[in-house]
């Protein structure tokens, strides 16, 4: 009687160790990708949160500057009534002031509109 011999590498359902080549390509799954994904999510959080106190809000106010209050006329421009308050050569600075002011993102003014001008020195 003959005895058959069967190694354990060819046991169905025996663990079997991977053999690695150099030519392996790593091949993420599912869930691998989530947990990189994930952990990618939380070194950007840590950073955020280290950073963030660099921009905080202070119940300080700044110094507030003293203005006026001037209404808008038929065929009046902003370079007209910042030149009014404005010195020699100034004029571009006091434009940008007053915009700064209004929070106005362009030049144009409508007739009627109150604007906040700094008080002439």
């Amino acid at each position: 009687m003959s005895t058959l011999t069967i190694s354990p590498a060819f046991v169905p359902g025996a663990a079997q160790t991977p053999r690695l080549t150099r030519n392996s390509t790593v091949r993420l799954t599912r869930r691998g990708r989530i947990v990189v994904l994930l952990a990618a999510l939380a070194a950007a959080v840590v950073v955020m949160v280290s950073l963030s106190g660099w921009a905080t809000a202070s119940l300080d106010s700044g110094t507030q500057e003293p203005v006026r209050t001037v209404e808008v006329q038929p065929g009046d421009t902003l370079y007209a009534i910042a030149g009014e308050i404005a010195g020699p050569g100034e004029v571009r600075d006091m434009v940008h002031r007053i915009k700064e002011l209004n929070s106005l993102s362009g030049s144009g003014l409508t007739v009627g509109q109150k604007l906040a001008v700094p008080v002439s020195q």
